[in-house]
């Protein structure tokens, strides 16, 4: 089995755009039949990061739930990075569906193609003969990383990210429409030295948790506390932490509800 999996970690990547080159466009429907046009999204200035897979792929099944925890940190294409899971042309809608749901993770799916939406295509068109191959794709609709990998965890897709590029983590509107159930009222002082003062509005007595994650994406802290109806005052000591700039996310139940940007200078 091991010998087997190998084509899939060692060569995959974009074989018909090397980094540097300008990629083509297309359009591709997902299996909720919402319609994707790359250079719609490039010309608003999102980058876009492409993930090439079929339903029985060993390593595309075992990094999925990273590609989705990517989706839903990022705004779940509402921020300024668009993820897209492109399927190979072997699988329909049900099977794609049924892949996102057994290995999806439990974080917001990004939006999958099937072969009936025109994965086959838009792989060909790349070049794409090893999966996963995960890419990113900038405003300029030119690639700028042709080969994302190994993929460890979320991280690494965000350290492919351009210096400059700000890509911001952001809350998924999603979650915020359907629930909006806690929020941020006040975070101070901004920059801090590292002791930080939380005010919180909230729908519900869940529990609810604050993470603080650095510019990579990564979990350096976590605060828990019992939500209650109304406000409340939360204290975080962050002066551990070193100076720079970091996100707080706000999950109440399994989504992110809101994202506040803070800064430690001590």
């Amino acid at each position: 089995m091991a010998l087997l999996a190998m084509p899939f970690l060692t060569s995959a990547q974009t074989n018909n755009y090397a980094n540097g080159a300008t990629v083509a466009n297309f359009t591709v429907t997902d299996v909720e039949g919402v319609t994707h046009t790359l250079y719609n999204y490039t010309s608003s200035g999102k980058y876009v990061v492409l993930d090439f897979f079929f339903d029985t792929c060993g390593p595309c099944q075992a990094t999925a739930p990273y590609f989705n925890e990517l989706h839903e940190t990022y705004g779940c294409n509402d921020g300024d990075l668009i993820c897209l899971t492109v399927n190979n042309g072997t699988d329909s809608d049900a099977e794609v569906i049924a892949y996102e749901n057994t290995y999806g993770g439990s974080f917001n799916h990004s939006p999958a193609v099937s072969s009936t939406g025109g994965g086959g295509a838009v792989t060909s068109t790349f070049g794409v003969s090893a999966f996963p191959t995960y890419c990113l794709i900038g405003p300029n609709n030119t690639m700028i990383v042709n080969d994302i990998w190994p993929i460890s965890n979320m991280s690494t897709f965000v350290a492919a990210f351009p210096a400059g590029s700000n890509i911001t983590p952001t809350a998924c509107a999603v979650g915020i429409d359907e629930n909006d159930v806690v929020s941020f009222t006040g975070v101070y002082p901004v920059p801090s030295q590292g002791i930080i003062t939380l005010n919180v509005s909230s729908r519900s007595s869940s529990n609810v948790t604050v993470e603080v994650v650095d510019v990579l994406g990564q979990l350096v802290a976590t605060h828990s506390f019992n939500g209650r109806n109304g406000s409340s005052t939360q204290t975080l000591d962050l002066s551990n932490l070193s100076d720079g700039q970091y996100f707080l996310k706000l999950n109440a139940g399994n989504q992110t509800a809101d994202t506040q940007r803070i800064v430690i200078a001590h």
